[in-house]
């Protein structure tokens, strides 16, 4: 494929899964088409993973994989990423009708040992009731037994801290950060590609669909959680630019100007927020993304209509 094939963004389909803390507000809000009669908890948007793939939804690659692009057109759509076995990221939006499981995600050492993928992950709360909240980290210092010992006897949650959140707010959750997102959150995770999730309570509470009580991973959460995880805080971003990290660059824009997304032989994501906006042919509109090659000539994303914002993810080269 030359640079010329490519003349528009890549639209892919969503993957929905179905969650026992899912709702339908992606439908609600997001105008997704869920399946009827079922709590979808979270949307796959970009995904390369042996279990899931996300598949171009229309254009002249209609129909491929995201893993055929990586491994076949790399440089075109992706430009001078490191080449790894699978694309680097993956982007879901979840909806938390009620609270998810306390849980961590391995740091890499502790992931090797543990036969896991480490998991590095970033959240945008895309809405949020009344008394939406995220717990993330510790109140206070905790030695590992003390923990152990509050887990049994059912007051851990006692220790973590509650934060609350609104729409527009935004946390970073390095591996190895103890974490729940409680009911009434909507949130766009960007993260590393990793489905490794240790889960260390989950409220007691019984799975309908079998009846008995998720597994929990204690042994294994317990090499994984940073202790001295004290107190983290929402992101307070100055100007546009949310994080920098090794892993992703994302940035909130309020669009009330055409611009260009990155400069030529970059590639981009865009996740539309609010309004809408097209780039060439094609549209976003909330909870809808869509990845700019980084070859593509047309780069420029232009608003719709006022009050257009989206998130503008990236990998620093």
């Amino acid at each position: 494929m030359s640079h010329k094939g490519l003349t528009t963004p890549l639209i892919f389909e969503p993957i929905f899964i179905e969650r026992m803390w899912g709702g339908r507000k992606l439908a609600d809000l997001f105008g997704k088409k869920l399946p009827p009669n079922k709590r979808i908890g979270e949307s796959w948007e970009i995904v390369d993973r042996p279990e899931a793939q996300s598949i171009v939804a229309d254009g002249p690659l209609c129909g491929k994989t995201l893993h055929e692009l990586w491994t076949q057109h790399q440089r075109e759509i992706f430009g001078d990423l490191a080449d790894t076995l699978r694309f680097p990221l993956l982007i879901k939006i979840l909806d938390a009708q009620e609270e998810l499981s306390l849980q961590v995600h391995p740091p890499a050492d502790v992931a090797d040992r543990l036969g896991g993928e480490p998991k590095s992950e970033f959240w945008y709360i895309a809405a949020a009731e009344r008394n939406a909240e995220l717990l993330l980290g510790f109140r206070e210092p905790i030695r590992r037994n003390r923990f152990e010992e509050k887990l049994h006897d059912g007051t851990i949650i006692d220790q973590v801290q509650k934060i609350p959140v609104r729409s527009g707010d935004a946390v970073f959750l390095p591996a190895g950060r103890l974490h729940a997102v409680s009911a009434g959150n909507l949130l766009i995770e960007i993260q590393q590609n990793s489905d490794t999730t240790y889960r260390v309570f989950d409220w007691n509470r019984t799975d309908p669909a079998t009846g008995s009580k998720r597994d929990l991973h204690v042994e294994q959460a317990i090499q994984c959680i940073d202790f001295e995880d004290v107190q983290p805080k929402v992101i307070q971003s100055e100007g546009e630019l949310l994080i920098s990290h090794s892993l992703f660059e994302i940035r909130k824009w309020n669009l009330d100007e055409a611009r260009e997304a990155v400069p030529l032989g970059q590639f981009a994501i865009v996740c539309c927020l609010s309004g809408s906006l097209r780039s060439a042919d094609v549209h976003l509109a909330p909870g809808e993304l869509f990845l700019i090659p980084a070859h593509l000539e047309d780069r420029q994303l232009k608003p719709l209509v006022p009050d257009t914002s989206l998130l503008c993810i990236t990998i620093p080269v």
